[in-house]
């Protein structure tokens, strides 16, 4: 009879090293250099990747056998960076070895549930397919349990996603997302998730001046640039926008940029009376911002989800 081969496992674990060698550093850097603010989830990303190494070490030296349970709930209001944070969050766990790719599969309930009997299933299975070996985020994950609806299916993929949540977990990371009002609902009929997820990470709103700050940096990603009354009234524009309703923090703002990019060039457009310059071509000025219906009293209003213009 052979001998069975003895494993040797390591005596010792320098965990400055692993976390130089695995890349933790660059996905952690990249996550302070794109995205403002948000301290609290900065934080908790970064406790999650020290849990992570060390676990990883402890694997490693024989102290555990068991793979952690990764599922995630990301709550926050719209436009607060969860889909950002969570493609972060793929790379991460693909650096330390936890999914094989590490790619992000972003879906709602209508890439998930089918409206026949006999529709919910191949989706809900084939989106899965796509994202195994790296992580599933289901935005707006709530809209999947509808109850007082008898025809509607997304109890079905319910049961698939538990499955194979439990089952391939050391395959797949799947994150829930959603304001967090509606999650704890959700996560309260439905125990079987609260159960499997393991991590809730909480996305504050952002602030006046972070958002002031997140606008001249998407400006800047297209060499654009406010003038200082235009920094001004944008300013002003964020204190009023975010009193109106379906505000939608980073999201509005980059409506809003949309909207006065447009305003910039009907404005060169049709009072340009010769060559213009790449100053002239990159300034938002007051006025651009300052023609928004908010000024007015109006309502900017930002694209809704589907399933909130169909409630």
């Amino acid at each position: 009879m052979s001998e069975e081969a003895v494993v040797e496992r390591p005596t010792t674990v320098n965990l400055a090293e692993e976390y130089e060698a695995s890349g933790v550093r660059e996905v952690l850097e990249d996550l302070d250099r794109e995205l403002i603010g948000l301290s609290p989830v900065k934080l908790r990303i970064r406790e999650t990747a020290a849990l992570l190494l060390v676990d990883k070490a402890r694997r490693e030296m024989g102290l555990s056998q068991e793979t952690p349970t990764l599922h995630m709930s990301f709550t926050g209001n719209p436009g607060t960076g969860k889909t950002t944070v969570a493609r972060m969050m793929a790379g991460l766990l693909h650096r330390l070895g936890y999914v094989r790719k590490g790619h992000l599969v972003s879906v709602t309930r209508d890439d998930l549930v089918g409206q026949y009997i006999g529709h919910t299933a191949p989706k809900t299975k084939e989106v899965l397919k796509k994202a195994m070996g790296g992580v599933l985020f289901i935005d707006e994950a709530y809209y999947l349990y509808k109850p007082d609806n008898e025809r509607d299916y997304g109890q079905e993929a319910i049961e698939i996603l538990l499955q194979v949540m439990e089952n391939n977990r050391d395959d797949l990371v799947v994150i829930m997302a959603g304001y967090a009002d509606r999650m704890d609902k959700f996560f309260s009929a439905n125990p079987g998730f609260r159960s499997r997820i393991a991590h809730h990470i909480d996305f504050p709103d952002y602030t006046d001046g972070e958002l002031l700050r997140i606008s001249q940096t998407m400006l800047d990603g297209q060499n654009y640039a406010l003038d200082d009354g235009a920094e001004a009234a944008m300013q002003e524009y964020i204190a009023k926008r975010r009193a109106q309703p379906h505000f939608a923090n980073a999201r509005s703002i980059r409506n809003a940029l949309d909207r006065a990019r447009l305003r910039q060039a009907n404005r060169l457009f049709t009072e340009a009376n010769g060559p213009l310059d790449s100053t002239a071509l990159s300034t938002i000025t007051e006025d651009d911002i300052r023609a928004s219906r908010v000024f007015s009293g109006g309502l900017d209003v930002d694209k809704a989800p589907m399933q909130e213009a169909a409630e």
